[in-house]
């Protein structure tokens, strides 16, 4: 039987960050996926360069890909150096696949992913949200009530 996975996955180190994405997108289920990478990739990463900004990923067939993340070329890499926007395959289980499948099929929803990190044991993982995105008066809403536990925690602050 595989161990219990936390609500919050063990992050050593955050390489890259998609902060727009819990803007855009309604959040709904989150999941833990390891990347495919080449050597100079990996080592690209490690040096912290790397961006998920207009990246998304994809189901094609059994597989998960991430599309559009840039990882760019590493500066003492030889002619074995990567190319920067290739697609990466997602490494996942067959039922979380399957779920995501099917929430993009069926419920329209959008795989995004929210951040590229590497776990306690080295390995790289991106943090993949089965998202739907936000209407223009859904994203007003969501900076009103941000807006105001804001100005609620400053209140309370300054009455002590």
């Amino acid at each position: 039987m595989a161990r219990p996975r936390h609500a919050s996955f063990d992050k050593k180190k955050t390489v890259a960050e998609n902060r727009r994405a819990r803007y855009d997108y309604a959040i709904d289920e989150v999941f833990e996926a390891g990347i495919a990478l080449t050597g100079t990739e990996v080592k690209a990463l490690r040096f912290g360069e790397g961006s998920i900004a207009e990246s998304y990923a994809e189901v094609k067939g059994e597989e998960v890909w991430l599309i559009n993340s840039n990882i760019p070329e590493f500066s003492h890499g030889n002619r074995f150096n990567h190319e920067p926007k290739r697609p990466r395959k997602l490494l996942l289980n067959h039922r979380e696949i399957a779920k995501m499948f099917g929430g993009v099929s069926r419920q329209g929803m959008t795989l995004v992913p929210l951040s590229v990190y590497f776990n306690s044991r080295g390995r790289a993982k991106v943090e993949l949200a089965l998202a739907k995105g936000k209407k223009l008066h859904d994203k007003r809403e969501s900076e009103k009530t941000r807006d105001w536990k804001r100005e609620a925690a400053r209140i309370m602050r300054d009455r002590g």
